[in-house]
C-alpha cells in the first residue's frame, strides 16, 4: 500500500477531498497548516506529493481523531536496521486506551521516515506518551549515534506534527 501527503489551504484541500470521495483520503488539520493523507494501491490523486510506502499498518483511520506524525531522518545504510527495530518495537501501542492506528511509513523520494499514530483525542496520546509503554517504546540511539562500528542510523534530529481529525459533517 502507498500513502500520499500534501499540504494547503483548508478550502482547496477540502474540494480535492470532495471531488475524490471515493478514495480513501483524509483531513488534517493544525494550527500552522491543513493535510491530505490518501491511502491507496494505485496512483495519487494529487500533483506533487510526498510519497511513502507503508511497512507495517495497524487499526483503521477513521473520520475522526488525533493524528501524530513522528518525522525521522534515516540513512540509506540505516534503513534495514531502522524497520526492524520499528517492526519489532517494545512497548506496542496497539493495547493503549485511546488507539486507533499505526502506519510506518517508508520514504519514496526523502530520507524521513514517518511513523503515523491515531488517537482518540489528544489526551489520549498524551495519556500514552507519559507512560512506562512509551519510555520502553523510544528508548533509542540519538542523531549520528552509531549502532555498531561502521553505521549511523539517523541523519538528523526527528521532529513531531500533531494534527485534528474532524468528520466531514463538524
Amino acid at each position: 500500500m502507498n500513502v500520499y501527503m500534501t499540504t494547503g489551504t483548508y478550502d482547496f484541500l477540502k474540494s480535492k477531498k470532495d471531488k475524490y470521495q471515493e478514495e480513501e483520503i483524509i483531513l488534517m488539520q493544525n494550527a500552522e497548516n491543513t493535510l491530505l493523507y490518501h491511502e491507496t494501491n494505485g496512483k495519487s490523486v494529487f500533483s506533487s506529493p510526498r510519497k511513502f510506502e507503508v511497512i507495517e499498518s495497524k487499526g483503521t483511520i477513521g473520520g475522526k481523531g488525533y493524528a501524530v506524525m513522528n518525522n525521522i531522518p534515516v540513512s540509506g545504510e540505516g534503513r534495514p536496521v531502522f524497520e526492524y527495530k520499528f517492526k519489532n518495537r517494545a512497548g506496542k501501542i496497539e493495547n493503549e486506551r485511546g488507539f486507533q492506528a499505526i502506519r510506518i511509513l517508508r520514504p519514496i523520494q526523502s530520507d524521513t521516515y514517518v511513523i503515523l499514530t491515531v488517537w482518540d483525542d489528544a489526551m489520549s496520546f498524551n495519556n500514552w506518551k507519559n507512560s512506562n509503554s512509551f519510555s520502553e517504546a523510544h528508548q533509542k540511539e540519538q542523531p549520528g549515534q552509531k549502532t555498531d562500528a561502521s553505521q549511523t542510523i539517523f541523519t538528523g534530529p526527528s521532529y513531531v506534527t500533531q494534527y485534528t481529525i474532524t468528520s466531514d459533517t463538524e
